[in-house]
């Protein structure tokens, strides 16, 4: 989501990043507010007021967000643990944490700050609006500071809904981790009751439309599908992360696989190898010695016809470490491999010793089957 998020300034340490969703609410909050909330607020005010009184609001709300953030960002430092940075998005915002809270208590305490910091700003922008009236400073300005109060007493309410991975859901799962003492277990029930709310949110946002109010059920809709993707997103990283924790490439590659030799036709390696074994990655030994390997891929850009009398050695992909990868490779740097290069298979091997073949779709499985088996849900 935030691949393409543009850094926008360095604060405490922390890079601000805004995603490029976050463009379109911000105009959509400038448009809202300069055509329909301020104009009932400020009758007969000119229009360049209500515009220039939008994009106050609009930034006002862009820092109360960032302090939000801050505040989370701050906890978690508290607690030991390190922040990339601070991204905000169509539904607000992010602080990019490293790793897992350490515990449930930590994992409150770092979850609350948000909410805590935004019923703060709530209350500040609320005194300075009533000394804003009081001092009878001009009706925009009172009018903005009253928006930003309000506005921040809602964010504070609607992070604190138990619908992970928000502000609530994440209290709600560290009291759970609590009880359980399972990060996973805890994770995945939180998961279960975000759904919940994002089922319920899709449907009040379809009741909306179907009442001719298509606009305004556009909204609810949008959030629980964000719900529901941004939690399934954060419980499948925590279940690779958990399942992969420790393990090697060792303990999860394919030993003694399929191998051709130099010598061999692409034919025979196609109808004796490829299709008699349901494999398309080999790799090429020649007198116990790991030169290479081919594929599927390779063989494909060669003529069909030109199969019988093409051999291995003239195709052959030598061995680099670009295509192997040594048998105590942690798994999580093996996946972090595969999306940065973007390559799915993998020779394992120490020296010129062939170990095994390693691939992506050896470590889905295994994830699969642990998802199933490995980790109580309760």
């Amino acid at each position: 989501m935030w691949g393409n998020a543009l850094k926008i300034a360095r604060i405490r340490g922390f890079d601000i990043k805004v995603d490029a969703s976050w463009f379109l609410i911000a105009a959509l909050i400038v448009w809202s507010l300069a055509t329909a909330y301020f104009p009932t607020e400020l009758p007969g005010a000119y229009t360049t007021t209500l515009v220039a009184s939008a994009v106050v609001a609009m930034l006002g709300l862009f820092a109360s967000l960032i302090l939000h953030e801050l505040a989370h960002a701050e906890v978690a430092g508290h607690f030991g643990l390190r922040i990339s940075g601070i991204t905000l998005f169509l539904f607000g915002g992010v602080a990019e944490m490293q790793s897992e809270p350490a515990s449930g208590i930590s994992e409150f305490w770092i979850a609350i700050a948000g909410p805590v910091a935004s019923l703060c700003l709530a209350l500040a922008f609320w005194f300075s609006a009533e000394i804003a009236e009081v001092t009878r400073s001009p009706a925009p300005a009172i009018m903005v500071l009253n928006y930003l109060a309000w506005i921040n007493l809602l964010l504070a309410i609607f992070n604190l809904l138990p619908a992970f991975p928000m502000d609530g859901g994440r209290v709600l799962r560290a009291w759970l981790w609590t009880r359980s003492g399972n990060l996973l277990a805890a994770t995945r029930r939180a998961t279960t009751i975000s759904a919940i709310f994002a089922y319920g949110f899709m449907c009040l946002g379809l009741i909306a439309a179907f009442s001719g109010a298509m606009a305004t059920g556009l909204w609810p809709i949008l959030i629980g599908l964000f719900l529901l993707v941004t939690s399934r997103t954060a419980l499948a990283q925590l279940e690779t992360k958990t399942a992969l924790d420790r393990r090697t490439v060792a303990e999860l590659m394919t030993r003694q696989p399929w191998t051709a030799h130099p010598d061999q036709t692409l034919s025979d390696l196609v109808n004796r190898v490829f299709l008699e074994h349901g494999i398309s990655f080999v790799p090429v030994v020649e007198n116990g010695t790991l030169l290479g390997y081919v594929d599927l891929q390779i063989v494909r850009k060669i003529d069909r016809e030109n199969w019988t009398t093409t051999t291995v050695d003239d195709v052959i992909e030598s061995v680099d470490a670009g295509n192997t990868v040594p048998p105590q490779l942690a798994g999580l740097d093996l996946l972090s491999l595969v999306m940065k290069t973007g390559r799915r298979k993998f020779i394992v091997a120490d020296q010129n010793e062939l170990l095994g073949v390693i691939t992506l779709s050896d470590v889905l499985a295994y994830l699969n089957v642990f998802r199933e088996v490995a980790v109580p849900t309760s």
